[in-house]
């Protein structure tokens, strides 16, 4: 088992740290919410003041945080963790950020000697929370072979995607589509409601038929269709708006870079800024039915 330092408890990062600790790893948290870090002491982690705190002693760093300039402050410059801990600690940011983002703090701990991997996630908070998340790791084979047994107390597919950053074009190109998916869901399910079906009846339809997906058959955006899914708790928890809209421009960012046609992916962009920009940007993303169908009664 290794002792391992968690930093960033949110939505995601909570349940993946308390896999962790089931897994029967040494765990040390940090985060600013002092509610999150309570929750995991609770379940026998210890809590650190500070992420150099945190890490001081970790044989392995794993990162879940918001956007890549976090990713930046947390490693880099003369504060960050990469100024201080030794070359024998592992780090692991599982962020969702842009590939040269992820390649700019590679490079800063490959210099330091450092075994740096992008591990950024697929499954949302029901699979971090089952222990069931995809892990799509960019760097090192070295560095994947290690931390795939780390890895695996939080995930149930590890994948070495490539070289570093390569986790984090992936991931995008994963939610790009992740996005076209819901929006196609959710356009065709509202057509099926106003022409009278039942949606629950069409989603099976549909689930057994051609136009089965991931959105569909295992996170109905439809409310009362799927138990469970967020769309039948009022669109609480879950992937925000807020943070599909970030994944989906750092997306398009990367096509621009890369001169690549992304005409399904901007359109989706579009959609869930104007679905953000009408106060839904903190509600789970499968919320983008609401700007299909809304019903009044």
């Amino acid at each position: 088992m290794a002792t391992i330092a968690f930093i960033g408890l949110g939505n995601m990062g909570g349940p993946m740290a308390s896999n962790l600790l089931k897994a029967g790893h040494d765990l040390t948290v940090f985060d600013l919410s002092e509610d999150a870090v309570r929750t995991l002491v609770d379940e026998g982690a210890k809590s650190a003041a500070s992420v150099q705190e945190a890490a001081a002693a970790a044989e392995c760093v794993i990162t879940m945080l918001p956007a890549g300039h976090h990713v930046e402050t947390v490693y880099l410059g003369d504060n960050g963790l990469l100024a201080s801990i030794p070359s024998t600690t592992m780090v692991l940011d599982s962020s969702t950020i842009a590939p040269e983002t992820a390649r700019k703090v590679a490079e800063a701990a490959v210099e330091k000697g450092i075994a740096f991997m992008d591990t950024p996630v697929s499954g949302g908070v029901g699979g971090a929370k089952a222990g069931t998340l995809t892990f799509i790791c960019g760097g090192e084979p070295e560095a994947f072979e290690k931390a795939k047994p780390i890895l695996e107390g939080m995930g149930k597919n590890i994948f070495h995607a490539g070289p570093h950053g390569a986790g984090q074009v992936a991931k995008i190109c994963n939610n790009m589509l992740l996005a076209i998916l819901m929006s196609g869901t959710s356009e065709a399910l509202a057509l099926g409601v106003k022409n009278g079906l039942d949606p629950a009846v069409l989603s099976e339809i549909m689930k057994q038929s051609s136009g089965g997906n991931w959105a569909l058959n295992v996170y109905n955006p439809w409310p009362g269709v799927m138990e469970g899914a967020p769309a039948s708790r009022d669109y609480q928890g879950g992937f925000l708006v807020n943070l599909m809209n970030k994944d989906l421009g750092l997306a398009l960012d990367n096509a621009v870079k890369n001169q690549a046609a992304v005409p399904m992916g901007s359109l989706a962009r579009n959609l869930f800024q104007l679905h953000a920009s009408q106060g839904n940007g903190t509600l789970d993303f499968s919320s983008i039915q609401r700007f299909y169908y809304q019903d009044k009664h």
